[in-house]
């Protein structure tokens, strides 16, 4: 008894790409990055902004809210300095969560262009 020898296949493996197929998906890519260009200086010093003000609003907020219950209830700065630091836990963490968010998006823009 033989056995049969394995078919053949005439194409690419699933999941590769023509080369035709390439060069479309980096067209494509290329006539996307013009129409939406390039983020300038701008962009860059707006999304440092966003991303300050996201921090310091909390921290001076919790700073502002201890002080006023400081002077209600006397006893030191603790809750001045309690509330600053929970502002500042805060801001940071929406700063990081505002920062994923983007670079999630990014990527997923990135993984749009090569299918």
């Amino acid at each position: 008894m033989t056995q049969d020898p394995k078919p053949t296949r005439s194409g690419p493996p699933p999941g590769d790409q023509t080369l035709a197929e390439q060069v479309g998906a980096r067209a494509a890519r290329k006539l996307r990055a013009r129409r939406s260009g390039t983020p300038g200086v701008w962009f860059g010093l707006g999304m440092m902004g966003l991303i300050g003000w996201s921090v310091v609003v909390p921290t001076l907020l919790g700073a502002a809210l201890g002080l006023w219950l400081d002077q209600r209830y006397p006893g030191g700065r603790t809750w001045t300095l309690a509330l600053l630091m929970a502002g500042l836990t805060l801001g940071c963490l929406n700063a990081w969560h505002w920062v994923s968010k983007e670079e999630r998006a990014m990527h997923d823009e990135l993984e749009d262009g090569d299918a």
